[in-house]
């Protein structure tokens, strides 16, 4: 299938440039797109791609692929919308985009939201047992704990490719107009501007889980942060069957490393998931089930999610097998981030506007 990126920054060198490059089994990559030319040109090597391109416009007027990948950072909406509108299929990083207003824009199309975790094998194998137990009905508790070191850290060893020849006043404008998306959400506080950043940003993760385990929380009951932005971060409510989840995020920027830990409290035992860095390749997470006399069984599996995601995104395009996530499941994602935010703004007397009031 030949594929076009959208984006050459961190995540995309560091993940996947070399997935795609053991993967041309599944994807032939036709071009690429970034901001800096520099960056272009350094995947479009890596890669082999014979389109280079600094303006999404140019890139999917010329064509010559089937879908799209689309890695960049910040809001999505927009990008998806042209490549959609395009007749493009489109695997999308979260977040899918920044309000909801912009995924009501979205046109009919072929749309998948990455959530790579949703596609880990311990995840998936988790999702197997809970169904067995009884599912989120056995549920007493979701006790999720997030440390994460900055992100230059994780990608020390990445060698990445550094982008210096971009307008300044061109990033600037893009800045202004993500804030002004973020405003559109949830009003002007620079209080809930940051909480509402972590929440779409490196929360979702455990939110996109927690719709695979137990469905969406359907309320938030208790919203707290603490040091300075982004510190930590506390959530908690009630899960939409029973039991309750709560949510620890840590910015922790010299911790040694990346460290998530979701455990599943159920009537008779705990399944613990601990994932390690998402950077790297074929790092196992590991699940442990804790059962009946405290029997211990961990479960290891080196499948690549990120890999696994990209198959199922083949299978999606050529074969009509449904995403995990779709613009429902995103959308669902973005009310959650947005009742965060409104909680938290309610507790500390912030004023709340846009979408979340």
């Amino acid at each position: 299938m030949r594929i076009a990126l959208i984006g050459c920054g961190a995540v995309t060198q560091a993940v996947y440039v070399p997935l795609l490059s053991r993967r041309r089994d599944l994807f032939e990559v036709a071009a690429v797109c970034d901001l800096s030319r520099t960056l272009a040109d350094a995947v479009g090597d890596r890669l082999g791609a014979p389109g280079r391109y600094t303006a999404l416009e140019d890139m999917l007027d010329a064509g010559g692929f089937e879908a799209v990948l689309v890695l960049a950072s910040g809001s999505h909406g927009e990008t998806v919308r042209r490549a959609l509108a395009a007749g493009y299929a489109v695997l999308c990083e979260k977040p899918l985009a920044l309000t909801r207003a912009e995924v009501a824009e979205l046109p009919e199309g072929r749309l998948m939201v990455g959530y790579m975790k949703q596609y880990d094998p311990a995840v998936r194998r988790a999702e197997e047992l809970l169904a067995e137990l009884g599912g989120p009905g056995v549920i007493r508790a979701v006790e999720v704990t997030v440390l994460h070191p900055s992100g230059e850290s994780q990608l020390a060893f990445a060698n990445l490719t550094q982008a210096r020849d971009v307008d300044p006043g061109l990033l600037a404008s893009l800045r202004a107009a993500e804030r002004e998306l973020v405003t559109r959400a949830v009003g002007g506080s620079a209080a809930v501007h940051s909480l509402y950043g972590i929440a779409l940003g490196s929360i979702c993760h455990d939110l996109s889980l927690l719709r695979r385990f137990t469905g969406s929380p359907a309320e938030v009951s208790h919203v707290e942060t603490w040091d300075p932005a982004p510190g930590s971060v506390e959530i908690s409510g009630p899960l939409p069957e029973r039991g309750r989840y709560s949510i620890r995020w840590h910015y922790l920027e010299d911790y040694p490393a990346y460290r998530e830990t979701v455990a599943i409290h159920h009537d008779t035992g705990t399944l613990e998931l601990v994932f390690p860095s998402p950077y790297l390749m074929n790092a196992p997470t590991v699940l442990t089930v804790v059962s009946g006399a405290e029997s211990r069984t961990e479960y290891r599996d080196v499948t690549e999610a990120f890999e696994t995601q990209l198959a199922a995104f083949h299978a999606f395009v050529n074969d009509g097998k449904p995403p995990l996530t779709d613009a429902a499941g995103a959308l669902e994602d973005i009310v959650t981030a947005q009742r965060i935010a409104a909680r938290y703004a309610a507790q500390h007397e912030l004023p709340i506007g846009g979408e979340a009031a």
